[in-house]
Formats: structure tokens, C-alpha cells, sequence
């Protein structure tokens, strides 16, 4: 995958690893994790150094805080270290399981690390979770289009992305594949 594509898809959590021991009073700190994340967030593309510092403080405090997991694994799938990227996808998809990011995420992981089929498979588990959310959809439709393969609903999939699809650029790929693929044009 292209890196602009790879930086258009990630996505990091803003709100809603460190080992648990280093938590020394038992006590979770999720006010203090959750403020560490936000700002470890707002770094990821300028920062990563600081960001991870950030991150593991964030986890430091709170261990079980998904959001901080998940960022964790955006900053190691950015740097291309796809083994612990799964594994941070994995715990924050554990403890987040109403999210579709940490999902979606893992289907980056696994799609970097050519296992398309999985990664085809992970999508559809984050669209189980979110039947509309956008990023998942726009990365499913891509890497079927770009493996040749077309699931029954492409279709619908390119014909959403078209009219709602986060930027003019996903919405004009979407409209691009749909003339390619051979599909009926779609008013707008």
C-alpha cells in the first residue's frame, strides 16, 4: 500500500505497552491516561517520538485504557513493526469492543503484512461493529478494487463512498472505480 494511503486510513483515538505493574497502587488513573492519549494523539504525524512517550505514560496510568492501546499501534504500523502493531490492535479491539477503529486498524496491520484474506476479514468484523463508518468502508472497497476482487456489496460500498466519502479525493476514486468496474452511473 502506498504510504499517503496507509496516513489517510489509520486512525487514532482521541478519547473516550506499558506492563500493568508499573502501576504501583493498583489504582486506575483513566482521567490522567485519557489526557495523556489526547496529547500523544495530536503528535502521531509530527512527533512519534514524543507521542510514544506519551502513549506508555498514558498506559502507565491506566493499563486498560483501549484508546492509548490503539494509538500505540497506529505509531508502531506507521513505523512498520506489524507484529507489535497487532498486538496493540488486539488489546484495545478487547477494550473497545463497540469500536470499529482498532479493528479497522488490525485490517491495516494484516493488509501491510499481505494476508488480504484476513484483512478482507477484519474489515467486515469492524463493519459488524459499525455498519457505516466510512474509513472502513473506503479501506474494504480499496483493497478489494485493488486485488480484483468484488464482493456483492462493492457496489453499494463505492456508491457510499461517492456520496459520503471524507474527501473529494476518496469520492472521486470511488466514482473512478465504480466507471472502471463497469457499474451503472449513480446520480449525486
Amino acid at each position: 500500500m502506498k504510504a499517503w494511503a496507509l496516513g489517510m486510513l489509520l486512525v487514532a483515538c482521541r478519547a473516550s505497552g506499558t506492563p500493568k505493574e508499573t502501576v504501583d497502587d493498583g489504582i486506575r488513573h483513566t482521567a490522567q491516561a485519557q489526557e495523556l492519549n489526547t496529547q500523544g494523539a495530536d503528535l502521531i504525524a509530527s512527533d512519534p517520538e514524543k507521542a510514544e512517550v506519551l502513549l506508555r505514560a498514558a498506559l502507565a496510568a491506566d493499563f486498560f485504557f483501549g484508546p492509548a492501546h490503539n494509538n500505540l499501534g497506529v505509531l508502531h504500523l506507521q513505523a512498520g513493526h506489524l507484529h507489535a502493531a497487532a498486538e496493540e490492535f488486539e488489546q484495545a479491539r478487547k477494550l473497545m469492543p463497540g469500536n470499529p477503529d482498532p479493528r479497522m486498524n488490525l485490517a491495516l496491520t494484516l493488509e501491510q503484512a499481505g494476508k488480504i484474506d484476513e484483512a478482507i476479514a477484519t474489515y467486515r468484523t469492524a463493519l459488524e461493529v459499525s455498519p457505516g463508518h466510512i474509513p472502513t468502508i473506503q479501506a474494504l472497497a480499496r483493497l478489494e478494487v485493488t486485488s480484483g476482487r468484488k464482493s456483492p456489496e462493492l457496489e453499494a460500498w463505492l456508491d457510499q463512498i461517492v456520496m459520503q466519502g471524507e474527501t473529494e479525493g476518496w469520492r472521486r476514486w470511488a466514482s473512478s472505480s465504480r466507471l472502471h468496474l463497469g457499474y451503472k452511473l449513480i446520480r449525486q
